[in-house]
């Protein structure tokens, strides 16, 4: 009619109100036809959900059947407990009769779930129909917005409350069916619960395992390592074939250690020193990103975020960051269980960003700290957006460059943690602890005599000379002397032990102000979690919300 219209060759104010007319019933014929194909989209994905909650309860009735159970319509089960009867169920029915009753609750909410959802839709459509809203364009375009939203994951950097939001916005089927297609991009989004994150993880690891396994498998013989030439002094000549080589074959071959680890950690029978392991990031690009929780942060009262420095990959000692989790929920539980608090405890073992490689150049390097910031940022503000209630203990907690990582997203990002633990800092990018954004009260730090970190000392000319001052003056007895601090902050008496290191102040020097945890003084670098550490247990107290004894 409107094509009719505009070549009929009829002009004139009647013609122009009736073209007017005729354009905009066809734009309210086009909405409603939109809107109609969502109430269609609704309808099938609806009658999808209710088949696949139906399958689901037949297969658990049909295993009822088969292990001689008796399943009544209101769903009790019972069954024949005679041994010398035919029908007898067997010595573990009851064992039996509870998974398959949970099967049979779970199918139920299931369909509960979808009826819930289509209703939902189908009354929003009906009031869109009804006081004619539906033939509006706006609210059309924001109901196919909120369709393709449930058919298309937030992109990677969304707020972690939105993805949250959206998440449980999803039915059941639904983010069954995102897991399996898109478990990539599920498994590392901030905002999606720790079980979901999990469950796609553990795809994308054996993905991973695979992919990693086909390209070792592919890289061939090992080349010859040298040419039949000499150099200038006379000296093999490395072949470049085989420098090539050998680089892509180290890679995949500590990438699939790394992998081996993590798999261990997964199926390691779960004890007092092995909680149940939730794996909440992974993937292999660059030297590879893992992200393991030990009990699950989203149900933890008191949950924390471990963040490991230089050398932190898939592969490499990610085994023994790793057990680092372990033994600080170990820890935490004892100090709970000191104060008679039954507070259950999650430590997150976070490789979620690219720590350098090597202490010289890249751990001197501050690029990798700025790197992690949005990352970091937006994963502890995931830990929020999931959490079933409020955290009521929430810690930071990072070892040597890892408290660089942490000390800059604090400082240009901000964390929304009660506490920051700095163990074994290269610096923080800060002057003083208040400086993280956090009452300086809640910010500890630990550095061992023996720790080979203090050799990390600051790179800009002044920091350097203040520091070989000190050291000297420390040595020989001399310099300037102070007994503490006064009204406004100068020191007097005494040998001044302030010391700035390569990314800032010593986080263990009066000046900065952070709370020292005690350390084992032949300690090195790593040994902070070992048995006759001190601190692990003060870092445990740190995590559970106790006074550091």
């Amino acid at each position: 009619m409107v094509d009719r219209l505009n070549h009929s060759g009829w002009t004139g104010t009647a013609a122009g109100h009736a073209q007017a007319r005729i354009q905009f019933l066809g734009t309210e014929l086009q909405s409603a036809k939109q809107e109609l194909d969502l109430v269609s989209k609704a309808l099938a994905k609806a009658a999808e959900q209710f088949a696949q909650a139906q399958a689901h309860l037949v297969y658990a009735l049909d295993d009822a059947k088969t292990a001689k159970l008796n399943v009544a319509p209101d769903g009790t089960i019972t069954w024949d407990k005679e041994p010398t009867s035919a029908n007898y169920a067997g010595a573990g029915a009851e064992t039996t009769a509870i998974a398959i009753s949970n099967r049979i609750t779970a199918a139920l909410n299931e369909a509960a779930h979808a009826d819930q959802e289509i209703s939902a839709r189908l009354n929003h459509f009906a009031s869109n129909a009804s006081n004619g809203t539906g033939l509006d364009a706006a609210t059309i375009a924001k109901d196919l917005a909120a369709q393709t939203g449930r058919e298309q994951v937030p992109p990677a950097g969304t707020d972690p409350a939105g993805v949250k939001k959206w998440w449980d916005g999803l039915t059941d089927t639904e983010q069954q069916k995102f897991i399996q297609d898109h478990p990539d991009q599920i498994g590392n989004l901030d905002g999606v619960p720790a079980i979901a994150r999990d469950k796609a993880n553990r795809i994308n690891l054996q993905r991973g395992k695979q992919d990693l396994q086909r390209q070792f498998d592919g890289l061939g013989p090992e080349p010859k390592k040298y040419l039949n030439v000499a150099d200038t002094n006379g000296g093999p000549v490395e072949n470049p074939d085989y420098t090539v080589w050998k680089k892509k074959h180290d890679d995949l071959e500590d990438k699939l250690k790394g992998v081996k680890s993590i798999e261990a950690r997964l199926i390691a029978k779960v004890d007092d020193d092995h909680p149940p392991t939730f794996l909440l990031g992974f993937d292999t690009n660059g030297h590879g990103h893992a992200i393991i929780a030990a009990n699950n942060p989203d149900t933890a009262d008191n949950v924390s975020t471990y963040v490991p420095g230089t050398g932190a990959r898939v592969g490499g000692s990610l085994h023994s960051d790793i057990e680092r989790s372990d033994l600080m929920v170990a820890a935490a539980n004892k100090a709970n269980k000191k104060a008679g608090d039954p507070s259950t405890t999650s430590s997150i073992t976070w490789v979620g960003y690219d720590a350098p490689q090597s202490i010289i150049p890249e751990a001197a390097d501050d690029k990798y700290a700025k790197n992690a910031e949005d990352k970091l940022h937006r994963f502890e503000n995931g830990l929020h957006a999931t959490h079933q209630g409020k955290i009521a203990n929430n810690t930071i907690l990072a070892h040597s460059y890892g408290t660089t990582t942490v000390g800059y997203t604090m400082r240009d990002k901000g964390l929304p943690v009660d506490n920051v633990v700095l163990i074994a800092s290269p610096g923080a990018g800060v002057e003083h602890a208040k400086d993280l954004g956090i009452d300086p009260s809640r910010v500890y730090a630990a550095q061992s005599e023996g720790d080979s970190i203090g050799w990390a000392d600051a790179a800009d000319p002044k920091g350097m000379a203040k520091n070989i001052r000190d050291y000297y003056a420390e040595i020989w007895g001399v310099g300037s002397y102070y007994t503490g601090v006064d009204a406004n902050g100068v020191h007097v008496g005494g040998i001044d032990t302030d010391n700035h290191m390569i990314h800032g102040r010593q986080t263990t020097v009066p000046e900065f102000g952070a709370h020292i945890l005690p350390t084992n003084p032949k300690g090195d670098h790593s040994d902070y979690w070992n048995d006759d550490s001190p601190t692990l247990p003060a870092m445990g107290e740190v995590i559970a919300g106790k006074p550091v004894s």
